[in-house]
């Protein structure tokens, strides 16, 4: 397994976090080599300068209206928030965060701006662009095959995707699925621990439910004629407190599987897969139920939330 494959997802919604110059150490200690990031923030760019860890960076769902429609703003971002950064490995830029609704119609003229910038500056060969999505924007996921896309915003998203070459992000929780429906779905099932195939669909057999949601996703793309586009997990956790099922026990028992099985990819699309795990801490400040709050692999003093290996094959736990 590449371990460029597993990311962690860097928030910031606390009160009590170390400063970005320690949480880039920490990740350097324990072989974290991706990191995403849901806006810009100059101190961890200082942090990140020289380091190799490749970054994921959001443009915040509050700045896209000023950039859709405006080619010169777009531009300026480009300027502002990468290119003046030198030294840091930016991967991905993320134009907007799960948004809906008359929303979601800023993020493909945002996405094609901020892409059109980059080429201008001749990194379009070095950074891709793309837009994180709720799991919800795909319908009919069970059986997996018959996944599809049931917001008309994805379609035109897609068809840009797989023009340019970029990948579609996509959050994937199987917890939450689990959590809200316990009399369907075993939480052996949703965390990798089923001892055999659950289900059949087709060709493909499926024994764990990340698969075969991520699988959905790809039916989905296949039906909007982007079949080539491939998919980024970029968020993927369990809660170790505050809900249904949410132990650390869990938690280190999902996300540990979790990375060990990013190398195998899903049935439809077999190989490593790139995914992001939620979150770097737990953040004290986030909004919404108390589970929101207990995604963190790390505590705010750094300290393990509890044992985890990032580099599996090493055969040494990086996080005790």
């Amino acid at each position: 397994m590449s371990v460029e494959s597993i990311g962690v997802c860097y928030g910031m919604i606390g009160d009590n976090l170390s400063p970005p110059s320690d949480v880039v150490r920490l990740c350097q200690s324990k072989g974290i080599h991706a990191l995403r990031i849901y806006f810009p923030d100059q101190a961890t760019f200082d942090a990140l300068k020289g380091t190799g860890i490749d970054l994921a960076m959001d443009v915040p769902n509050n700045v896209l209206p000023s950039l859709a429609y405006d080619a010169s703003a777009a531009s300026r971002w480009v300027q502002n928030n990468i290119l003046a950064h030198d030294g840091v490995s930016f991967k991905y830029i993320v134009v907007g965060n799960e948004l809906f609704g008359d929303a979601a119609n800023n993020i493909l003229p945002a996405m094609s701006k901020i892409w059109d910038a980059l080429c201008s500056a001749g990194r379009c060969n070095q950074i891709q662009v793309s837009t994180a999505v709720s799991f919800s924007v795909v319908k009919n996921t069970y059986p997996p095959s018959y996944g599809e896309f049931g917001e008309s915003f994805m379609f035109p998203i897609v068809n840009f995707l797989k023009n340019t070459g970029n990948p579609l992000m996509v959050s994937i929780y199987p917890y939450f699925s689990y959590a809200q429906n316990q009399a369907q779905i075993s939480q052996d099932y949703a965390s990798f621990k089923a001892p055999g195939p659950v289900f059949s669909d087709g060709q493909y057999r499926y024994q764990n439910l990340f698969d075969a949601m991520v699988d959905s996703v790809y039916s989905a793309l296949e039906k909007a004629k982007g079949p080539r586009v491939r998919v980024i997990a970029l968020e993927s956790g369990w809660p170790g407190s505050g809900g249904v099922g949410a132990t650390l026990l869990n938690a280190q028992t999902y996300n540990q599987n979790l990375i060990e099985h990013a190398r195998n990819g899903t049935p439809k699309r077999p190989g490593n897969m790139e995914i992001y795990i939620f979150a770097m801490f737990n953040e004290n400040k986030k909004e919404g139920d108390e589970v929101e709050r207990h995604f963190g692999l790390f505590n705010p003093d750094l300290s393990p939330a509890y044992p985890i290996n990032f580099n599996p094959e090493q055969n040494v736990c990086n996080a005790v």
